[in-house]
């Protein structure tokens, strides 16, 4: 709040780690999406830009396999079990994105069944979360090579390196997804970021399945004040698992679902001109059935569970606001990964695809910006009512975008007039 050569070659390619903020090497970029609203993705680190894919990231599609391996220190005895650890995370990270990508990815975890042991003791490594890269460096430096001769990388997308929570120099707040500025070659394939795990037993809800956000290229929402005291929620709240896996309505805005494929063309509505365009948006999560096989959540045709790829309807609308801006509209309500939220309706945001990861670019609009709801539980409660509700209309405050909730259908979803004024 995130293989294997010989040691001498492993600690030499060690040496070429960079902080989390700073891309991995030039992007390539691949098309991907040529309509009128398409943001550009620009140079920024995670850019919300969704007009081409950045090859350096692996694409959530389809089934992605991932390694989780266990890491032991001489200072401490593992008080858990890697099975156990396992089970902290999955089915759980799977699952969430089983649902969020309507079925059309799987993330599938290979755990090592057995710890493996790091030369030095735990404090040695002086883990925490602003990590120096020397002692980065010797964690994964030594990580690699404990782990060399175990796995066979060239069958993984994804790693996962997970320390003993009870060691004495584990820091929970430490885990985070580490880039390689170059990219280690190991087993004929090139392993560009680690995800390290430094939960506590059990962890953080929905922890990992944040940290993998960022290997599919998605950025912090949050806000991080700069002398780390203040409200870290203050961009989007609740309603996004990058802005805070606590969140009551954590599943993916439409946006990242469009940028991450999950979308069809046309399922993203590009409202443009000044006069008035009326639409039906379909719930964010119709068509997000639990229960896709291959991923430990139940299986496909589970009794009483809906099948997956269902909703097929407008998942986006969005008004463009300039050259590397635009407004979103969702419909957002309490069902498959957001059973939790706190209100239901009309969501709007601002999105920048020149703003990087931690700095907003992503921030939603309150309709409501008097009030605040279920202040008992919301990660940021002036937010949690934000949602444009049925009957309502509101105008977007700096751009004179007017939004209209005019009426639910009888299967669910919501009618909606978008006025782009002199925006469009």
């Amino acid at each position: 709040m995130p293989k294997l050569r010989s040691t001498a070659a492993v600690a030499t390619t060690m040496s070429a780690l960079a902080a989390t903020s700073i891309l991995t090497g030039p992007s390539v970029a691949e098309p991907f999406s040529t309509t009128p609203c398409a943001l550009h993705r620009t140079e920024a680190h995670h850019s919300e830009g969704v007009d081409t894919w950045n090859s350096a990231y692996p694409r959530p599609a389809g089934t992605l396999d991932a390694v989780m391996i266990f890491l032991s220190f001489p200072d401490a005895h593992p008080e858990t079990t890697p099975e156990e650890l396992a089970a902290d995370h999955f089915p759980a990270t799977s699952r969430f994105y089983e649902q969020a990508s309507y079925g059309r990815f799987a993330l599938r975890p290979h755990p090592l069944k057995h710890w493996l042991r790091m030369p030095r003791p735990s404090t040695a490594y002086a883990i925490r979360r602003d990590w120096s890269a020397a002692d980065r460096a010797a964690y994964l430096r030594d990580a690699f090579a404990a782990a060399d001769g175990e796995v066979d990388f060239s069958r993984y997308d994804v790693v996962y390196l997970v320390a003993d929570p009870d060691a004495p120099g584990v820091d929970s707040d430490a885990t985070k997804v580490v880039n390689l500025q170059t990219p280690m070659r190991v087993d004929g394939t090139d392993v560009r970021r680690v995800v390290t795990v430094f939960e506590k037993h059990p962890p953080d809800r929905l922890v990992l399945a944040h940290e993998t956000g960022h290997v599919f290229d998605l950025p912090d929402l949050y806000h991080r004040p700069v002398d780390g005291k203040g409200d870290w929620d203050t961009y989007v709240g609740d309603w996004d698992l990058m802005g805070s896996q606590f969140g009551l309505a954590p599943d993916l805005f439409a946006w990242h679902k469009w940028k991450l494929g999950w979308l069809d063309p046309r399922q993203v509505a590009c409202v443009r001109g000044t006069g008035p365009t009326r639409l039906t948006l379909e719930p964010l999560t119709a068509g997000a059935g639990a229960g896709a096989g291959g991923t430990g959540s139940g299986g496909a045709g589970a009794a009483g569970a809906p099948a997956f790829g269902l909703g097929h309807g407008t998942k986006l609308a969005v008004v463009r606001t300039g050259p590397d801006s635009a407004l979103a509209f969702e419909a957002r309500g309490p069902a498959g990964n957001d059973q939790a939220a706190c209100r239901q309706g009309v969501l709007v945001y601002r999105v920048r695809s020149g703003e990087a990861s931690g700095g907003g670019p992503i921030e939603v609009v309150d309709a409501h910006p008097g009030t605040e709801a279920c202040w008992e539980n919301s990660v940021y409660p002036p937010l949690a009512d934000a949602p444009v509700a049925l009957g309502e209309s509101f105008t977007v405050p700096g751009e004179g975008v007017k939004v209209e909730v005019e009426e639910r259908t009888t299967s669910g979803a919501w009618t909606v007039r978008i006025t782009p004024g002199l925006v469009g």
